[in-house]
């Protein structure tokens, strides 16, 4: 209960703080490219519960919507690799954690069509908690190209979870550790 009470406080400031962030680079993105600067898609959460997650686009319009180790590199514009390089791509995922779909830390949510990796999931238990904007295998630079290796280290978090570890996750992830979601 308190670590919900304790995600919902830091999303609520964290969208209100971040609003500005994100409506200039909603700006930079159509300056960039033409079509929606948000990026929905469908992602397999908490009891592999389907939801929307959000993030801004950093990819251009019309690019097939695929996992990002199976995208080409070329299909990520020059905002969007800043954006990915900072992290800040993530900040609209705040929503999804004050609606409840996710928490400020866990395993990254996967693609419903990710069966190699929700299956090396589904094995470990990962689907018992909420998938979070960022986690333990992401500040290690493993994505979800690797899906045993990543099952893996996402069940270490789960069995070491601890406000203590959340910390260092986030301070990991603000210094830039892991390299986010490589492309091809």
């Amino acid at each position: 209960m308190m670590r919900r009470v304790l995600n919902i406080a830091v999303a609520g400031v964290g969208l209100v703080v971040s609003a500005p962030i994100i409506a200039l680079m909603a700006i930079a993105i159509r300056a960039e490219t033409p079509g929606n600067p948000m990026f929905c898609q469908k992602r397999v959460g908490k009891d592999e519960r389907v939801f929307t997650c959000y993030k801004l686009r950093t990819m251009f319009a019309g690019t097939p919507d695929a996992a990002s180790h199976l995208t080409s590199v070329a299909q990520v514009t020059r905002a969007g690799n800043f954006l990915r390089k900072t992290k800040l791509d993530e900040l609209p995922q705040l929503w999804n954690v004050l609606v409840g779909d996710m928490d400020i830390v866990g395993p990254r949510p996967c693609l419903p069509v990710q069966q190699e990796l929700i299956e090396a999931r589904r094995a470990k238990g990962v689907f018992d908690v909420r998938p979070g904007i960022t986690g333990l295998a992401q500040v290690q630079g493993v994505d979800m190209s690797e899906p045993e290796r990543l099952a893996k280290l996402d069940r270490q978090y789960i069995d070491e979870a601890s406000f203590g570890t959340d910390l260092a996750i986030c301070w990991a992830t603000v210094r830039g550790s892991g390299y986010g979601d490589r492309t091809a």
